[in-house]
């Protein structure tokens, strides 16, 4: 029996430290599976790390997570995960939850908590929208400051009959930007 471990962080900021340290205080992992900046919604079947565990594992194996939402954040694709995985003879162990996933009671529990998981998303989701809906009925102003100043860049790019692609390189800014502030400018003539 080989034990892989699988690790997974939604956002390139984030580590997976804490999950391998919780993994290697438990377990005598072989392999590592690693998803760095790959959210929970993208389908596991998407994630590279995981096809490629996916395609390493072989009968009696063991695969070990921290949690089950390393796996997926909806009830269908990680039960589809776990049903690949079973289907070649694979276990699956999530240690927060506590449970052998290759069992019919561990299978019971992993439907129930990643339905209440997909549940709890749902009204995070609903929470969140909520609280942007009352800020803008406040008036107040969402997304991070601005940190172009519209009128010198289109006051440049009109000085100097540059291009767009000259004033993104001079203000160090993207195209896009260039184009959004000469956009909001009143055409000046002379």
């Amino acid at each position: 029996m080989t034990i892989i471990a699988y690790l997974r962080v939604s956002t390139d900021d984030q580590t997976t430290e804490n999950q391998r340290r919780v993994i290697e205080s438990r377990y005598s992992v072989s392999k590592w599976f690693v998803e760095q900046g790959v959210s929970g919604s993208t389908p596991a079947l998407q994630r590279p790390s995981l096809s490629e565990l996916l395609s390493y594992v072989r009968e009696s194996d063991l695969v070990v997570v921290v949690a089950i939402d390393r796996l997926g954040r909806n009830t269908i694709d990680v039960l589809t995960t776990v049903e690949a995985l079973r289907a070649k003879d694979v276990s699956i162990v999530s240690i927060r939850e506590g449970f052998d996933l290759s069992t019919p009671a561990g299978k019971l529990m992993l439907t129930m908590l990643a339905a209440v998981a997909e549940i709890e998303r749902e009204n995070l989701k609903a929470r969140q929208m909520a609280g942007i809906e009352r800020a803008k009925s406040e008036g107040k102003a969402l997304g991070r400051a601005k940190s172009i100043d519209d009128k010198a860049v289109a006051q440049w790019r009109t000085a100097n009959s540059a291009s767009i692609k000259q004033t993104a390189e001079k203000f160090g800014i993207s195209p896009a930007s260039v184009k959004r502030a000469c956009s909001s400018q009143p055409i000046v003539t002379v």
